[in-house]
């Protein structure tokens, strides 16, 4: 029966396990000033709301005798965590338990008689913060261990589907490249067949004719000719049946060439598919690596010397890809960075930020990066209507036309405080300046247009041999300004002022293509063909395809292709085209699978087809095989819509 008791005592209320210091005396249940006991120590062996389970060492024999009288009550101070001050609390005593092991060990079960309500919630907030606690960290661990691992496997679906999308792509290209040679190979055998066909009617004809001839012009009893004229026929008919297999080989090759052409067409039909879908995921690569807060893209995935920075050559690029794909927050984020944050020298912004946090990261200010937000600030205004950053482009524009006024010949320096000037750079400002005039057209802008079209006619193509060299005074080949000369200037611009755009690509071709291997998707080593920074033979590291530059003369092929449509020249418009879709082919087997969380495995362009190599313009490529570039990306994008940055679109 005391245990039956003792059990309901202990359901009264909820008990929490919870241990706290408490000290206790002992006074009469009917006169609380009569005390029974000093204040003795204890804890609690666990705690509810009406009452508590108090645990007492080493207690005498008398004052247990005296607890289990029920004659007592117990005056109670309780330490609590939450409070300086102890919580007061008087009580009855429900039962008494000693310890199985210890028998100067009792557990006292206590009823609050009296306990301040609001020091008795506290109190008990506590307690179930500290019971709760426990099972919430571990429900709390459990749900993001659980997030963890389905994004995990979320991310690791995304990048096998990404990887196996761009592996597709890869061998529907080889595949194509195939089937095209199947081709090839079959219309040189068609001609070579119709060349013998061709020649063995001649032959039947000449030896109809003469049978013909014989028959007519004697008599036909006369032994000699008869023998001859049946000597023709014999030879006649010894020609045809030659010429059967001949034509059946034909016909057979007809129908292969028909077979192949039609799986041809399929592929190719899977092919623009595969590159759009690849295409797609390039542009979210760019996406997913914008930086909230700055509304920056780091340049390089993958290489740990440049991790995090933002060139501003790029940011310039990414800009022109969102305001193409529509994505006006995103360009618009990217712009206020430059509007509102990054820091400036010389009037100009720096070469590079640090994509977290917007500080600079590389110091050095050339014109060209400059330049080339300029222009993407003006195609984005184009496109939107939006003159809010107008405002940066002219500044720049002012700085440049500073810097002209410097220069007696027109020509902007590469800098504020450099020196040298870059073909590069002022084919930037032609197009900038052009640009500018068109939109707003003040005249300024023509002039110094005209004064930089000026400079260089005077000194970038001024040599024979090399129709268009570096910079002033630097005769060094750089494959990107044949393919601006095209893009900024224009074939018809070149063409009137005598600077013959199809040699300007001819010199490009016969300098600058190379063929590397490269792994395939199983595996297996492959031969590509793109454009190196500069002349091969110039460099003792072997080639090396850029995938920016390659893309920048894809784009260039398809605006001679274009020129030449306009002037009805079909034959040479498919020339164009044909090789812009072969350097796109062998460009699309680069794309490699993003390797960082964030990317999610999207599909990006590495900056080359070697890491860590010279470029020959006192660079190198960066580190890391998997590297991604946003300008390869994105100027493959350019490539893939046919866009030109470097003119208005109409």
């Amino acid at each position: 029966m005391e245990k039956d008791h003792e059990a309901l005592n202990r359901r009264k209320y909820v008990r929490l396990d919870s241990v706290f210091p408490v000290q206790f005396r002992l006074v009469l249940a009917a006169d609380e000033q009569a005390f029974l006991s000093g204040w003795l120590q204890g804890f609690t062996n666990n705690i509810g709301k009406g009452g508590l389970c108090l645990r007492v060492n080493n207690l005498s024999p008398d004052l247990i005798q005296t607890i289990k009288s029920q004659s007592s009550r117990v005056i109670l101070e309780i330490e609590s965590p939450l409070g300086r001050h102890p919580v007061f609390a008087r009580a009855s005593v429900s039962w008494v338990k000693g310890a199985a092991v210890n028998a100067n060990k009792y557990v006292i079960g206590l009823n609050y008689d009296s306990i301040d309500r609001n020091a008795n919630t506290r109190l008990m907030r506590y307690v179930w913060m500290k019971k709760l606690f426990v099972p919430v960290v571990y429900s709390i661990i459990l749900v993001f261990s659980a997030a963890l691992v389905v994004n995990s496997y979320v991310n690791a679906k995304l990048i096998q589907g990404n990887k196996t999308l761009i592996s597709q792509l890869v061998n529907i290209l080889q595949e194509s490249i195939i089937a095209k040679q199947k081709i090839t190979n079959i219309n040189k055998d068609k001609e070579d067949l119709q060349l013998k066909i061709e020649a063995l009617q001649v032959r039947i004809k000449t030896v109809e004719d003469e049978k013909n001839s014989l028959e007519d012009g004697v008599k036909l009893e006369e032994a000699k000719s008869i023998k001859k004229v049946e000597e023709l026929k014999k030879l006649i008919e010894q020609l045809r049946q030659q010429k059967a297999p001949l034509q059946e080989k034909l016909i057979d090759l007809q129908h292969r060439e028909t077979s192949v052409t039609e799986e041809l067409l399929r592929l190719d039909e899977k092919k623009a598919t595969l590159q759009k879908e690849n295409f797609n995921k390039m542009y979210q690569w760019l996406s997913l690596h914008q930086n909230p807060r700055t509304g920056l893209v780091m340049s390089f995935e993958g290489d740990a010397n440049v991790d995090g920075w933002a060139f501003t050559y790029d940011q310039s690029l990414v800009i022109q890809a969102f305001t193409n794909f529509s994505d006006y927050e995103r360009a618009q984020k990217t712009l206020e960075f430059y509007a509102h944050k990054a820091k400036k020298r010389e009037g100009l912004f720096v070469n590079a930020y640090d994509a977290k946090d917007g500080s600079p990261a590389e110091y050095i200010v050339h014109s060209g990066p400059n330049i080339w937000l300029g222009i993407a600030i003006l195609h984005y205004t184009k496109k939107t209507s939006d003159t809010r950053y107008m405002k940066i482009a002219e500044e720049i524009a002012q700085v440049m036309i500073v810097l002209q006024g410097q220069d007696g010949q027109g020509g902007i320096r590469g800098g504020p405080n450099i020196s040298w000037y870059s073909t590069e750079h002022n084919l930037d400002a032609y197009a900038f300046f052009n640009m500018l005039y068109t939109m707003t057209k003040k005249q300024h802008y023509a002039d110094a247009r005209d004064k930089v079209f000026g400079w260089l006619l005077g000194h970038i193509y001024d040599k024979v041999d090399i129709p268009i060299i570096r910079g002033k005074g630097d005769s060094t080949i750089a494959t990107d300004t044949y393919a601006w000369a095209i893009a900024a200037l224009g074939p018809e611009k070149l063409a009137e002022n005598a600077m013959q755009p199809d040699k300007i690509i001819e010199f490009a071709e016969e300098n600058c293509v190379v063929e590397v291997p490269s792994i395939g998707p199983s595996g297996e080593t492959i031969k590509i063909k793109g454009f190196d920074f500069a002349p091969q033979r110039h460099l003792s590291r072997g080639g090396v395809i850029s995938t920016e530059w390659t893309a920048q003369m894809i784009l260039s092929f398809k605006i001679m292709a274009d020129y030449y449509k306009k002037k009805d020249m079909l034959g040479k418009a498919k020339v164009y085209d044909q090789k812009a879709n072969e350097y796109m082919v062998d460009l699309c087997t680069l794309i490699i699978s993003s390797a960082s969380p964030s990317g999610q495995g999207a599909g990006c362009l590495p900056y080359a087809s070697a890491a860590s190599v010279d470029t020959g313009h006192g660079w190198t490529t960066p580190a890391g095989r998997k590297t991604g570039a946003v300008s390869a990306t994105v100027y493959t994008l350019f490539a893939y819509y046919n866009y030109n940055p470097l003119e208005l679109e109409n």
